[in-house]
């Protein structure tokens, strides 16, 4: 990826020097998770959901976007362990700070591709802010440690990230390369594109209601529409030229490697497809790619049909 000397955002907050005071995840965190978890039935929910989307926009749900409910990995299944070495994430190295440069470069790309495609959809767009922190940090969402992954608050609006999972992501993962961390960030920002259309909101009303699997049948849903995001993002991005040979092949390379069935594989050794909840393998890559080919919110719609 093409990327030294683009625009950085403005919208990052460094809190890496905060321990920020406590640990585990708060609800309402919208992450990339270590580990799986759940699926089901619950088809009605879905023909709901897809009715709210169309009363919140005015027009035919099936041309707009959709749901929200996640980060990048699943969770709950086991977790891979930290093998950094206990490497700082803080300031101070020139490697962070290139990393630094490099994330905000990416969330400044989210930023210009969204407003665009709000402003042609007569809707304003709100940037997030993207906090950097280590270890530990404190969201409207609650407390999260560094082991949850990366992780969307609708709460205040912010994407949380230790850049330590990009070590990860790369050495347990297998999947290297800027683009798959690239991707990371556009997955995070499609969670905030949901918030900002409303869905999540609806989903995390419905959900209350729901049983466990139907809620994580759902949420599998809403995890696809934000790799479905990402990749709209990614023909975006790939139209002004900053994408390199390879870039594509990485994101969805990362986007196999931290499918429930492979994570699950993984971490406990065996699947156990009703606790998936952010989608297979094969289905992240399928809707990273859907949105990358042809760069239509209308083809995210993950919220009815086959997935």
């Amino acid at each position: 990826m093409l990327w030294r000397g683009r625009r950085q955002s403005d919208n990052i907050e460094d809190d890496r020097s905060d321990s920020g005071g406590g640990i585990g995840g708060g609800p309402g965190q919208f992450r990339i998770p270590i580990g799986g978890r759940a699926g089901g039935g619950g088809s009605i929910f879905l023909v709901i959901l897809v009715v709210l989307a169309g009363w919140y926009f005015g027009f035919d749900p099936s041309t707009i976007l959709g749901g929200g409910d996640g980060g990048l990995a699943p969770g709950g299944g086991g977790q891979i362990t930290d093998n950094s070495g206990g490497q700082d994430s803080g300031a101070g190295t020139p490697a962070n700070d290139e990393m630094k440069q490099f994330v905000a470069t990416v969330l400044a790309e989210t930023e210009d591709t969204w407003t665009g495609i709000f402003k042609s959809q007569g809707l304003t767009y709100e940037d997030p802010k993207l906090v950097l922190f280590s270890d530990q940090v404190r969201s409207a969402c609650g407390f999260a440690s560094a082991a949850a992954g990366p992780f969307y608050c609708p709460g205040d609006h912010k994407v949380y990230l230790d850049m330590t999972f990009f070590q990860q992501l790369d050495q347990q993962f297998g999947a290297s390369g800027e683009f798959a961390r690239a991707y990371v960030v556009a997955h995070e920002v499609g969670h905030h594109v949901q918030n900002l259309t409303g869905i999540m909101s609806k989903f995390n009303q419905m959900r209350q209601g729901m049983s466990e699997a139907d809620a994580n049948q759902l949420s599998v849903r809403i995890e696809l529409q934000a790799d479905c995001f990402a990749g709209v993002w990614a023909h975006y991005t790939a139209q002004k030229g900053i994408l390199e040979q390879g870039d594509i092949e990485s994101a969805l390379n990362a986007a196999k490697q931290i499918g429930d069935d492979t994570l699950q594989k993984k971490t406990q050794g065996y699947v156990v497809p009703e606790s998936f909840n952010h989608g297979t393998s094969q289905q992240r890559q399928t809707w990273l790619a859907r949105g990358y080919k042809s760069g239509k919110l209308s083809d995210c719609n993950t919220l009815s049909g086959p997935i």
